[in-house]
Formats: structure tokens, sequence, C-alpha cells
């Protein structure tokens, strides 16, 4: 079963800041915070941000080659797997 996720209000981010961050940096988790009962933001540690953000650079750069096959563009295989390489290789930790 999947884990509940963690909700707080705005008042208790507001509180307890510190303890929050510390919570989201070590548990990987993120926190979602309300105001007046609604989802305003979600806190995440800069780690999990960090990777989504590669993630959506990789998206973005294999939506771009699929426009340029569709255009008629190419590229020699060997010389996209080479760059693949180093764009992944930059991302391990």
């Amino acid at each position: 079963m999947p884990n509940a996720p963690k909700i707080i209000p705005i008042s208790d981010l507001r509180q307890n800041a510190s303890d929050v961050v510390k919570s989201v940096s070590s548990s990987r988790e993120p926190v979602f915070i309300t105001q007046r009962g609604r989802a305003a933001a979600v806190l995440v540690s800069m780690e999990v941000y960090k990777n989504a953000q590669h993630e959506m650079d990789i998206l973005h750069l294999l939506a771009r080659g699929e426009k340029e096959i569709e255009a008629g563009a190419g590229y020699e295989f060997d010389d996209v797997l080479r760059e693949a390489d180093l764009y992944l290789g930059a991302a391990k930790p």
C-alpha cells in the first residue's frame, strides 16, 4: 500500500519550518502545503527537485528529437548514442 501523502497547513510550516525542511530532506517525500484548506504548494528536497528537472530536460530533448525526425532532419545513430551517454553520465551522482 502506498504511503499517504504528508499534508500540512501553511500555519504549521510557519511554526515548524526547520523541522519540515529536515523531514523533507531526510525522507525524500514531498510535503503538500495547504492554505485555507486548499492545496497551495509542494515542498520537495533539493535532490528530488534536481532529479525531476533532469528528467524534464530529457523529455524535452526527446520531444525535440521527434519534431526533427518529422521534419526530415537526422543524425547518425552512433552520434546520438554518444551524446546520450555523455548527457546521462553527467547525471550520475
